[in-house]
C-alpha cells in the first residue's frame, strides 16, 4: 500500500472549507493523505479550520514554513486570486506537487509561467476547474464525443443574476486581488467547461464587452442576498471590476455567444448552457442536471442523477496523479486556453473591438 501523502492547504478562506474540506476530510480518514499543515496569513483562520478538520496536524500563518518542509509532498493554494502566481512557483521551486485554485492566476503570461516552472521542475499543477469532474459535465462530454448531437456549431451560455455581487466593497470586488469580476469569478468555470466538453476547442476570435453596470457607487446599492456579505466594505473598500460582460467567440469547434452578470436590473436568474448541434441539443443546468433533445425523435430526456461531489472527484484524482505520476484532465496544461479565452474578452471589452487568434495557428 503507498504511503499518504503528505499535504498542507494554504489559505482556510471559503473555498477550503465549503469546496475541499470534506474531501480531504475522508482521504485522511482512509489514510490517503496527510494533512500536516493548515495556513493562513489572517490570525485565527487555520485555527478555526483546524475545529472543523482536526485531521490538520498543525496550524501556521507563514507558507514558507510548509514549502520548505522536506515532508510536505503537495501543497493546496487556495488563497485570493492574486497570490496564486507567487505561492505557486515559490512550492513548485521546492520540489512540490501543487493543486492551484482557478482561476490559474490574473493573467495569461503569469499562468504560462507557471505550466513552464511545473514542466522544469518536473511537478504536477492541477487547477481548480471542479465542473470537469461534475457528473453532468462529464456525461455531456461524452455525448457529444459519441455524435448524439452531430456536429455542435453553437453554445449559447447565460451565467446571470438579479443584484448578487458579493462582498462587494471587499476581496471579490477588487481588481488588485481578484483580478476582475463576474468573468474571472464565474465566467472562469463556464467557459472551462464549454473547452472541454467541445474536445479541446481553440479560441479563433473574440469581440465582448463589460459594464459596471450596478454597483459603481456602493452606497446605492441594493440588493437582496449577498454572497461573501461579511466580507463587504461599502464605506471604505473598493469596486473597480465589472460586473456584466457579454460578448461572441469563435472557436475552431463551434461559436460561443454568452451574457454573464453578477447583478443585472431583471429579476430573472439564469445559470445555463444550451449545446446546439446539427443532430440533437442539450440544455445544461449550471446547478442540476441537463436536458438531451433528440433531433429525429423530437423527444426531450432529462438527464437528472445523483451528482457525485465535484470538490471531492478533483481531490481524489490529484492525490491519484501524484501517486502514479500521471497528469489528469484538470492539469495546468488543459486549462491554459481558458486563461487565454478569459483575457481575450476582457481586452477586447477595453479596446471595443473584435481580436483574432487565426495567426497564431
Amino acid at each position: 500500500m503507498n504511503q499518504p501523502v503528505v499535504i498542507a492547504i494554504i489559505g482556510c478562506g471559503r473555498i477550503a472549507h465549503l469546496g475541499h474540506g470534506k474531501g480531504l476530510l475522508k482521504m485522511a480518514q482512509e489514510g490517503l493523505i496527510r494533512v500536516k499543515y493548515a495556513c493562513d496569513i489572517i490570525p485565527g483562520k487555520a485555527a478555526d479550520y483546524q475545529k472543523e478538520f482536526p485531521e490538520c496536524e498543525q496550524v501556521i500563518e507563514d507558507y514558507h514554513i510548509a514549502v520548505n518542509d522536506p515532508e510536505v509532498q503537495a501543497i493546496y493554494v487556495l488563497t485570493p486570486n492574486y497570490s496564486h502566481y507567487q505561492i505557486t512557483m515559490d512550492a513548485l521551486k521546492a520540489g512540490k506537487d501543487v493543486f492551484c485554485e482557478k482561476p490559474v492566476t490574473v493573467s495569461y503570461a503569469l499562468s504560462e509561467a507557471m505550466k513552464k516552472e511545473a514542466d522544469k521542475q518536473h511537478r504536477l499543477l492541477q487547477i481548480g476547474v471542479c465542473n470537469r469532474y461534475k457528473g453532468t459535465v462529464e456525461e455531456i462530454q461524452k455525448y457529444i464525443a459519441a455524435g448524439k448531437l452531430g456536429d455542435v456549431y453553437n453554445v449559447v451560455c447565460n451565467f446571470r443574476c438579479f443584484r448578487q455581487i458579493p462582498g462587494i466593497g471587499g476581496p471579490f470586488t477588487d481588481k488588485a486581488q481578484s483580478g476582475g469580476g463576474v468573468l474571472i469569478d464565474w465566467g472562469v468555470h463556464f467557459f472551462d467547461l464549454i473547452l472541454y466538453c467541445l474536445g479541446g476547442a481553440k479560441i479563433e476570435t473574440v469581440s465582448a464587452d463589460s459594464y459596471q453596470g450596478v454597483g459603481k457607487n456602493m452606497k446605492d446599492y441594493h440588493y437582496l442576498s449577498m454572497w461573501a456579505e461579511d466580507t463587504k466594505d461599502i464605506e471604505h473598500g473598493v469596486n473597480d471590476v465589472e460586473d456584466y460582460v457579454t460578448g461572441y467567440i469563435r472557436t475552431n469547434k463551434a461559436s460561443i455567444t454568452f451574457m454573464g452578470a453578477w447583478a443585472n436590473n431583471i429579476d430573472d436568474n439564469n445559470m445555463y448552457i444550451d449545446f446546439i448541434g446539427t443532430k440533437g441539443g442539450i440544455r445544461l443546468d449550471y446547478y442540476g442536471g441537463f436536458t438531451y433533445w433528440d433531433g429525429n425523435t423530437l423527444k426531450g430526456e432529462k438527464w437528472d442523477h445523483p451528482i457525485p461531489d465535484m470538490y471531492e472527484c478533483e481531490d481524489r484524482a490529484f492525490i491519484q496523479s501524484i501517486f502514479d505520476r500521471k497528469k489528469n484532465k484538470g492539469n495546468v496544461d488543459e486549462v491554459l486556453e481558458t486563461m487565454k479565452l478569459l483575457e481575450a474578452i476582457y481586452h477586447s471589452g477595453d479596446l471595443h473591438q473584435e481580436l483574432s487568434f487565426r495567426s497564431e495557428e
